[in-house]
């Protein structure tokens, strides 16, 4: 979470709030860490950070909006930012997916 916190505020954005949600909490076997935060300027994010060997792939992107959408339903809070923190390699079509639907993908983590 040191990380985080650190990472977004080399962007400017600074969090009053940061929790963890378990994927378990989800229902989903993925490895993948999940957070929600509200930034200073009361602006909600979910965070997902992907660290794996392999290429995310579009299908991989199709599992991510719909772990999004069961984030939303456990929280009960439909959040304005989604974002994506990957250190994998990542195919164009899914980034070019996943932009399409609102979300904000950085490849720079880690």
């Amino acid at each position: 979470m040191k990380d985080l916190t650190k990472y977004y505020l080399d962007k400017d954005i600074l969090f009053k709030e940061i929790k963890e949600v378990s994927v378990k909490d989800l229902g989903s076997r993925k490895k993948i860490e999940i957070f929600t935060a509200t930034s200073v300027s009361k602006e909600y994010y979910s965070i997902f950070i992907v660290d794996a060997k392999s290429r995310f792939i579009r299908k991989n992107a199709n599992d991510l909006i719909d772990l999004a959408q069961k984030l939303a339903d456990f929280k009960e809070h439909n959040f304005k930012k989604k974002e994506l923190l990957i250190s994998s390699p990542l195919c164009s079509k899914a980034k070019k997916f996943l932009e399409e639907n609102k979300w904000s993908v950085r490849v720079d983590f880690m």
